[in-house]
């Protein structure tokens, strides 16, 4: 998906490449996440939210940065770095891709249920066409910055109104924030996961690159971009975390089959259920949108000829995605934490290739002298990810047990 130059305006760009990496991570699996974590940890669960917003801040900007500047997308930076890298990190996050997509259709499905009464294979299947025809446009581009914005700002007013009818424990949730009553490992770990973890990490910095908006004269820009997609994200993980704090805190139990839809509809009733499926979808369609996306860039450049195809990739993306949710089913909640967890067990294998660029492959990126306090900061953020991702392994497998 080439931009022609005078398509869409940097700053256009730049909205819309916030909007594409927090929408991908406010999907299905990111609110079904929130919702069970905050049932079972309360208010001490805003420790595991503050920490997850730190470490993506921390990480993303070093992985915009480098992919911004340079100019080239993380597969074609790793395969600079090592022989072979570049395809590794592109297979591994496609198929983590495609696993989340489907998660994401079928989310969709369950989203224009609640919303509309639709059967949940045909919601899926409506959406998967949607998502379809963004990508069919003449300006695919444009067309899929304008739609994640303006579902990203319904998603935000739509839960921030539930946080503050459901009347959460604020001063609580901010004294957990520093001083915990419990620490989870696993939550921490699946929440930088299902923010920055496999295609997430990557889908602002690739749209940035598509749209033009890269190199050195860029940086400030680019810099911005990645914090204010991360805070937007977690302004909408604070949000939902209120909402259903507040639902349980007043002794309401949610529904085990379906948790955050049982939250809302305690809050609002009918009218919060209609809310729900809403916010449900919009999640879902802009999901779908940049997971196709993005996991699609990471294998069209390892290849001569796939570039020029790249519309035709996404499309057959959400389409093999609808057909696997349509012929398996709903993906299970446990799944949906599990894929979280698992993307932030392989976090650190790209990561790690983008800081070895910022700070021994001056050459990749122009020349650029990169910050050595922002690659220290990435350093120990990349440390972090790996100890989170080591703690989280017990609890991992107690999941499945």
């Amino acid at each position: 998906m080439g931009e022609k130059k005078n398509e869409r305006s940097p700053r256009g760009a730049l909205l819309g490449a916030m909007f594409l990496m927090a929408t991908s991570a406010i999907g299905p699996g990111f609110i079904t996440q929130t919702t069970l974590f905050t049932a079972q940890l309360g208010a001490a669960f805003a420790f595991a939210i503050l920490v997850s917003v730190l470490v993506d801040i921390a990480l993303q900007l070093n992985v915009w940065r480098v992919i911004g500047v340079s100019g080239l997308r993380a597969q074609e930076l790793g395969n600079r770095v090592a022989p072979g890298l570049g395809h590794l990190i592109g297979l591994i996050v496609a198929l983590g891709g495609l696993v989340f997509n489907v998660g994401n259709v079928a989310g969709a499905g369950l989203g224009l249920d609640a919303l509309l009464g639709l059967p949940p294979e045909w919601g899926g299947a409506l959406s998967a066409a949607i998502a379809v025809g963004i990508f069919l446009s003449r300006r695919a581009g444009v067309a899929m910055d304008r739609v994640v914005v303006a579902l990203g700002f319904l998603m935000i007013v739509m839960t921030g109104y539930v946080a503050i009818v459901s009347g959460p424990p604020v001063g609580q949730a901010l004294r957990n924030a520093v001083l915990p009553e419990a620490i989870d490992f696993l939550a921490i770990t699946t929440l930088v996961g299902g923010t920055v973890g496999g295609y997430i990490t990557y889908a602002g910095a690739h749209r940035l690159v598509d749209a033009g908006v890269r190199g050195a004269a860029n940086v400030g820009a680019i810099a911005r971009a990645s914090i204010v997609g991360v805070m937007v994200t977690g302004i909408m993980r604070v949000l939902l975390f209120l909402a259903v704090l507040g639902v349980v805190a007043a002794g309401v139990s949610l529904s085990p089959v379906n948790p955050t839809a049982s939250a809302f509809q305690s809050v609002a009733g009918e009218v919060g259920l209609r809310m729900f499926g809403l916010v449900l979808w919009a999640a879902a369609l802009t999901s779908v949108i940049g997971a196709s996306y993005t996991s699609v860039s990471f294998v069209a450049s390892l290849r001569p000829g796939l570039e020029q195809r790249r519309n035709a990739l996404v499309i057959g993306f959400i389409v093999v995605s609808a057909l696997v949710f349509l012929l398996a089913g709903a993906a299970p909640v446990p799944l949906l934490i599990f894929a979280g967890a698992f993307n932030g067990l392989i976090l650190p294998v790209g990561v790690g290739g983008m800081l070895w660029v910022a700070l021994r492959r001056a050459d990749l990126m122009g020349g650029y002298r990169y910050p050595r306090g922002l690659a220290a900061l990435g350093v120990a953020g990349w440390l972090l990810t790996i100890y989170l991702g080591w703690r989280s392994l017990g609890s991992l497998a107690k999941l499945f047990s």
